[in-house]
């Protein structure tokens, strides 16, 4: 009888323990659980497509660093990048759960770079719960351990890459000058991040090392090219499609648009142009029924991929100053006009949008093919609308042009930050050949 009590009592246990590492979560979708809540804060708490870039790049890096060690072939991201140092290691006489652990990892960074952090603190302890009512304590505890570790040496990171050191700089000044950025209605905004290309890249060895060429000189003369992109950009907007009214709007992503009605001003938030590539990302994922490794590095390498551009745009956009097509066009043609876009409150080129959505799209091109279709739903949740492509590239090339839609960038920013862009791509792209 006592033999039979012990058989029954070992099996019980045993069914136990098997019990405890069944979690009723659904991993593959774990990490765009993760991004999408942060991508809510982000848009919540009005950061500048710049300084959300860097908060999306820094936290998938720690998803990634923590998930890559489900599968032991994996390689670190950060060991390729500058200025981290070596990535924690778990030890080997452990069990983790890495999924758990990515989660910690995510939510830590997210926290300490964003400003609402109960709210993100209310979606971590949800997903802790989950893992905690499912793991063994050690096991648990191990992951957490883990992820924590992995944080620290991103946001050490963080901490060193000049962001603190640029919240502290002086105002930056706008003079009158011929052909020269000046603030531009309706709100005359303060110039967004003028000391950007100050922030150190990730992998690129300098803001300028891909500089474009030169914009078009400011030139009146209705001969100069620079003259005949303004006047594509004035006619354009005269007859303009309802098709490429459409596709401006589409891509605005202009996280703060402030709307006029009388006395009465109010804002509308909506994500910014690297918080709609992170819902593509979710999109191309999916589709693809990638795994979690697979997930974790598109999202890292497409995030980096987006703070390197932004940093390498912003060095030329104060380096060349060039005017918005608003300010030229309402001194010498026509008063009252005004672009189908909010102009966003910096210099105009080069395009930021082509830019960084040039250096994404490379990045993801190579991880998902070069005709991959899909149909982009990221921006149902904030303006009702959805489109399809035939290609990630196709994307890109439509965010691009939608700047000239918009009646914001002419036709040389575009057509330049491509080429700014897809360098930087193509840089990340060497680095996981």
């Amino acid at each position: 009888m006592k033999k039979i009590t012990a058989v029954v009592l070992s099996v019980f246990i045993l069914f136990s323990c098997k019990q405890k590492q069944l979690l009723p979560i659904d991993v593959s979708t774990l990490q765009h659980q993760c991004v999408h809540r942060l991508t809510d804060v982000i848009v919540y708490d009005i950061f500048t497509p710049p300084v959300a870039a860097r908060i999306y790049s820094y936290s998938n890096l720690a998803y990634y660093e923590a998930i890559k060690f489900k599968q032991p072939q994996a390689p670190s991201i950060v060991t390729k990048l500058k200025g981290f140092a070596t990535a924690p290691q778990p030890e080997k006489n452990k069990a983790y759960n890495y999924d758990l652990a990515a989660v910690k990892s995510f939510f830590a960074v997210a926290r300490a770079l964003t400003f609402s952090k109960d709210s993100l603190k209310v979606t971590e302890n949800g997903l802790l719960k989950i893992f905690e009512n499912g793991l063994d304590e050690n096991v648990y505890s191990n992951s957490i351990a883990l992820g924590d570790t992995i944080a620290a040496v991103i946001l050490k990171r963080a901490a060193t890459d000049n962001y603190k050191k640029t919240r502290g700089m002086p105002k930056y000044s706008v003079f009158k000058e011929t052909g020269k950025w000046q603030q531009t209605p309706p709100d005359y905004a303060d110039a967004v991040e003028p000391n950007w290309k100050l922030i150190q890249p990730l992998l690129l060895d300098s803001a300028a090392q891909f500089k474009p060429v030169p914009a078009p000189p400011f030139d009146l003369n209705k001969n100069s090219q620079y003259y005949k992109e303004l006047m594509e950009v004035y006619t354009l907007s005269k007859q303009i499609t309802p098709t490429q009214d459409t596709i401006a709007h589409y891509w605005d992503d202009n996280p703060f648009v402030t709307q006029h009605e009388g006395h009465f001003t109010f804002a509308t938030k909506k994500t910014t142009p690297g918080g709609h590539w992170m819902g593509i990302i979710a999109i191309l994922c999916k589709q693809a029924k990638a795994d979690e490794i697979k997930t974790a590095g598109a999202y890292a390498f497409s995030s980096c991929a987006i703070f390197d551009g932004f940093i390498s745009c912003w060095d030329e956009k104060y380096r060349s100053k060039m005017i918005r097509p608003i300010t030229v066009i309402r001194e010498n043609m026509a008063p009252e006009w005004g672009s189908l876009l909010q102009t966003p409150p910096f210099p105009e080129y080069t395009s930021g949008h082509s830019v960084i959505t040039a250096a994404a799209a490379t990045v993801l091109s190579k991880i998902f093919g070069d005709a991959f279709a899909f149909h982009d739903t990221t921006e149902l949740e904030y303006l009702g609308l959805e489109r399809s492509f035939g290609s990630i590239q196709q994307a890109a090339d439509e965010a691009g042009i939608s700047r000239l839609y918009g009646g914001i960038h002419y036709r040389s920013a575009i057509e330049q930050g491509k080429k700014q862009g897809q360098l930087v791509g193509v840089l990340y792209n060497q680095i996981f050949k």
